[in-house]
């Protein structure tokens, strides 16, 4: 738990430095802006580099593909609407980079492709809630109570993790990335859990004494992020599966452009203020390690192929 938090704080860390290197007219991550990444074993130096990306109109884009340039990178951005579309392309060589997905998502298609694209630097956390009209707190909602989640895989057992780690429920085993409703301990939960369709949590949250509810929905329940009386913990060891993450192919792991383009997203203030604006606030900008993320990486797809 407290690794976590160290990573959160060194993404503060990160946001400050880069501020100050605002003011010193400077480019985003405190260094002269004619400098490009050395060419010296860089087969990428010089390239235009293809990032594919879901929503290039989000104003941030722009923020960061004019820091990159700034930095002696061409960057052009690959538009997707569907989220099947840039890991394919990833590894068929179509793109250098991508960024859409967090680190279950990136497992699931591994083991299910036979691929081996690698995650290489973080961006954020999108914390999940649980939303409540008719308690203030979790510690109001009382004993044999009823609270909806969502009955798509990855976010129902996201919002399991939730509920578990609010104590409204506990998960046999402990609970993981692929928990059910059947992995609930009736006997040792405070409440009782139903699942519902991810859109229409919202509208029925009204017949309920809470829901966790996607970040997506909220507004159609009349609520925004702060009304949240849970969310994920972002100390939890369990949250790091929900990591947003930069992926490239496992060869090109360790290639300087391409560290380069993460090192701007996460050091320049205007690019990291522009993700958080854009996800409504709900956004927890991140700088882990990619070590920690290759090795989470791995977890995670064994427990994919475990559970297949």
């Amino acid at each position: 738990m407290a690794r976590f938090s160290k990573w959160l704080a060194a993404a503060g860390a990160l946001a400050l430095v880069a501020g100050l290197s605002a003011c010193a007219g400077t480019g985003g991550n405190g260094t002269d802006s004619t400098d490009a990444p050395a060419a010296d074993g860089d087969k990428y130096a010089g390239e235009t580099i293809k990032v594919g990306v879901i929503g290039a109109s989000d104003e941030y884009w722009t923020t960061f593909t004019e820091a990159a340039a700034a930095e002696g990178i061409d960057v052009e951005l690959v538009d997707f609407t569907d989220y099947n579309q840039p890991n394919p392309a990833l590894s068929a060589g179509e793109l250098h980079l991508n960024q859409f997905q967090h680190v279950l998502y990136l497992a699931r298609y591994n083991v299910e492709a036979g691929d081996d694209l690698t995650p290489i630097g973080s961006t954020a956390i999108y914390p999940l809630g649980l939303y409540s009209t008719k308690h203030d707190s979790v510690d109001a909602i009382p004993e044999g109570a009823t609270i909806g989640v969502p009955n798509d895989v990855t976010n129902q057992a996201r919002a399991l993790l939730v509920l578990q780690s609010a104590g409204l429920i506990s998960l046999k085993d402990g609970g993981s990335a692929f928990s059910t409703l059947q992995d609930i301990d009736e006997a040792a939960s405070k409440v009782t859990v139903n699942e519902y369709q991810a859109d229409l949590l919202a509208n029925s949250l009204v017949d309920l004494d809470a829901a966790i509810i996607n970040n997506d929905f909220i507004t159609d329940a009349g609520l925004t992020a702060e009304d949240a009386i849970a969310e994920d913990d972002p100390a939890d060891p369990a949250a790091l599966a929900y990591v947003n993450i930069w992926v490239s192919k496992a060869e090109d792991a360790d290639n300087p452009t391409l560290l380069k383009l993460v090192e701007i997203y996460q050091t320049n203030a205007d690019v990291q203020q522009g993700v958080v604006d854009n996800s409504g606030g709900t956004a927890e900008m991140l700088s882990v390690p990619a070590g920690d993320l290759q090795e989470q990486l791995a977890v995670v797809e064994d427990d994919v192929r475990a559970n297949g």
